[in-house]
């Protein structure tokens, strides 16, 4: 049995997943729709035979699951849509800006019947597994906090650019689209979070009041203390720097660029995940993503972050961007 997608938004995510499904035996491509003609025809240069819809309803008719790779903006509107035929919904990350809307779309998903998942394409990972293992096997020790820290030369990254509304304040920045997936980390790994204080640094210039986040400094903790910290920086000149590193009594593990996991005893870091066989990270990624929304779909235990935990991110995230804890 295959479950038939449509896809709703076709910008970098989406055309990453669009190759993804295709690939993978559980899924079929029923359906696709953007409203940007460059990016349907992009979508329809690397592949002829996909489904174009004329419509974001006539791509979700008939489909047994819709993936949103929208912009938070229409998320909420296509999600209720999609749960009202019975769909399931699998939506990118946030899940909007406006933290009651959310709730209250979580509401409604939750009322629908068919529990809504969140692609933090970290859950279901190599990475995510062997830490968890390191976990359970008591070899990490106590979890004593969580260290993240993000440095990009500039946002939206190069291969971003085309996705415009990133650098706007009111739906972009990479606190949304990066520090995002990390605060779902650390919860998965700690606990629930509540922010203790956040200072976030924005343009100051004519014509820049829009523009989304420089700089960002933020404290979080678990319900014990255990902290989480935040720095994260743009400009200057070095390489992407995106790194999180689990502190325990025993050895800390550090992922970088999402996929790479290393870990150290007080020695030099060791990497953990071997990608030396030729796999390629990020198809490995979203594969192993697809293979759990089969496991939802069928009603099955998954990976999967739910609705309930991409809110609690969104709340956090959007207590960060305004400054919350009396620091900004």
């Amino acid at each position: 049995m295959t479950h038939k997608m449509a896809l709703i938004g076709l910008g970098i995510m989406g055309r990453r997943m669009l190759d993804n499904v295709r690939l993978h035996p559980a899924f079929e491509v029923s359906g696709v729709w953007d409203p940007s003609e460059a990016a349907t025809a992009q979508a329809r240069e690397l592949w002829p035979q996909v489904p174009v819809a004329s419509s974001a309803e006539a791509a979700m008719r008939g489909a047994d699951v819709v993936y949103l790779a929208c912009p938070p903006g229409p998320r909420k509107a296509h999600a209720l849509a999609a749960a009202a035929a019975g769909q399931g919904v699998f939506m990118e990350k946030p899940l909007g800006t406006d933290n009651a809307a959310s709730r209250d779309l979580v509401q409604r998903l939750r009322d629908a019947g068919r529990p809504a998942v969140v692609n933090f394409t970290q859950a279901s990972s190599r990475g995510f597994e062997e830490l968890r293992r390191a976990i359970d096997a008591g070899q990490t020790g106590e979890l004593l906090g969580i260290d993240i820290v993000v440095q990009y030369p500039a946002w939206p990254r190069a291969w971003q650019v085309q996705a415009d509304w990133l650098r706007y304040r009111d739906e972009g920045g990479y606190t949304r689209e990066v520090i995002s997936h990390f605060l779902f980390l650390a919860g998965r790994f700690l606990g629930p979070l509540r922010l203790r204080w956040a200072a976030p640094r924005y343009p100051s210039g004519p014509d820049q009041e829009r523009l989304c986040e420089l700089d960002m400094l933020a404290r979080l903790e678990t319900a014990d203390g255990r902290p989480v910290t935040v720095l994260a920086t743009t400009g200057g000149r070095q390489p992407d720097r995106q790194e999180v590193t689990v502190r325990g009594t025993r050895l800390n593990h550090q992922f970088r660029e999402f996929n790479q996991l290393w870990r150290s005893d007080g020695g030099p870091w060791v990497e953990v995940v071997d990608w030396s066989a030729g796999e390629d990270p990020r198809r490995s990624a979203l594969q192993r993503q697809l293979t759990q929304a089969d496991r939802w779909l069928q009603g099955r235990a998954h990976l999967l972050a739910t609705a309930e935990e991409a809110l609690a991110v969104q709340e956090l995230v959007e207590g960060m961007l305004a400054g919350e804890g009396g620091c900004a």
